[in-house]
This record gives C-alpha cells, structure tokens and sequence, in this order.
C-alpha cells in the first residue's frame, strides 16, 4: 500500500502548522541526535527518502555535499520543498519510497526521517538502498519506536483524574498493519519489532554502527514543559548502518 496522507488538503494543512513543520530540524525534539549519527556529508551524493519539505536536503547541502536527491509522494511536500530551496544541486523527485529505482552505487549516503513504518516491506528498502550505496557507504534513517507503533491507539492509559498513568505496550511481537490516528486523520502504519529492524539491515548486507532511543534535547524541554513526558517512553528509533 502506497499511502499519501500529505496531499489530502486539511491534513497537509494540519500537518504544516506542526512545531516542526514550522520551525525546522531545531523544532524536532530528535534532531541533535540523529545528526550526531550523520557520517561526513562533505563531497558525498546523499539521497533522502520520505524528504517531506526538504529540511534534511538543504542541512546536507549546509554540511558541502556533493549532490542530493530527495523523494516524496506527496506534490505537496515537494512543492513546498521546492518553494523553500535555492540550489540547484538538490533534486526532488515525486516517487513513492516502494517504486525507488537508482543507478548501482549512485549515492555514498542514504538518509530518511520518520518514514519507513508507513512502508510495508522495509526489507525490501534495505536490499534497494545497499545497492544504491557505494561500499562503506551509510545508511542512517528514525522510525516511529516499536514500542510506540505496537498499539494502534498509540496513546497512554489514563487514571481517574485524566493524568498519564503509563504507556501501553501490547501484541509487540505481532507484526503488520495498524490504523492509527493521526491529526484527525486515520493513517496505515506498519508495526515491526526492533529485531526485525536490525536483521533487515544485516540481512541485506549492513553493519549495524549506532542505534538510539532518543529523548527531546534539554533545551526544547526548557522551552516546553509539556515534552517531559516523552522521557518516559521512547518514541523514536535511529539506527545508523554501513554498506559492508
């Protein structure tokens, strides 16, 4: 399934009035350390998957790539990328993350943020971009955390008074299709274990380097009391992989 929320007109305008729709990688409570898990970006040909409005591209332009590539369904999200970038070495494509389809070793980095648990077969993806990548090439990507995507609710069971009691985690080994709501909208995701991430990547010929359970950036919870929460249970994965 080839899903394209982002084109919906009132979900993309939802969407777009989000902290880190607005304010950037610096709104997105992750970012300090999924850029520590970036290799040197200097002269290297990166492609971003799932690109969205092209944050990612235009910071690995700021880091002197060489070349980028990004990748969306969405004519909305690349319209916005476009309207948003002065460059002419960064290339948006519209293209669905399934129909993927590159040059032997054309990119030396292969990034993506928050977009592989709306892919179904994300083995599929992993044999893709190692062959997409020069050897020792790097391939650094977030998801949605398991233990967030387990249940389709994704929300926190609540005592009397409304407070957050816990974070449910049920069915974590069964694997597949969860319909979830998202900014008012039902949205497909697909739930995968932690294992499964890993053994795709090995799999298909990575070396797992660094992975991270990321918790928001000390100054964003200054700025927003409200995050503290998302200490409590971690909702996002980083995996960063080597082509061997």
């Amino acid at each position: 399934m080839k899903q394209n929320k982002y084109d919906d007109p009132g979900f993309f305008e939802k969407y777009s009035q989000m902290p880190r729709s607005t304010g950037g990688l610096n709104a997105a409570g992750e970012w300090h350390e999924l850029r520590a898990m970036f290799p040197e970006l200097r002269d290297r040909r990166v492609l971003d998957l799932g690109c969205g409005f092209g944050w990612h591209c235009r910071y690995a332009r700021q880091q002197h790539a060489r070349s980028v590539v990004g990748v969306d369904i969405s004519e909305n999200m690349l319209a916005r990328a476009r309207e948003n970038t002065d460059d002419p070495a960064i290339e948006y494509r519209r293209m669905a993350i399934e129909d993927i389809d590159f040059a032997e070793q054309e990119f030396d980095v292969v990034i993506s943020s928050l977009a592989f648990h709306y892919v179904e077969r994300f083995e599929e993806v992993c044999r893709k971009v190692h062959r997409f990548l020069t050897p020792g090439g790097s391939f650094v990507f977030s998801v949605e955390h398991p233990v967030f995507t387990a249940l389709a609710a994704q929300d926190w069971h609540y005592g009397p008074q409304g407070e957050r009691l816990h974070w449910p985690v049920d069915n974590y080994q069964s694997e597949g299709l969860r319909h979830t709501s998202f900014l008012g909208s039902e949205v497909t995701k697909y739930h995968r274990t932690v294992a499964t991430y890993l053994n795709a990547l090995i799999d298909a010929g990575f070396r797992i380097r660094r992975l991270s359970e990321p918790q928001p950036a000390q100054e964003l919870l200054a700025q927003h009391p409200e995050m503290r929460d998302e200490t409590r249970r971690p909702m996002f994965l980083m995996i960063a992989a080597d082509k061997i």
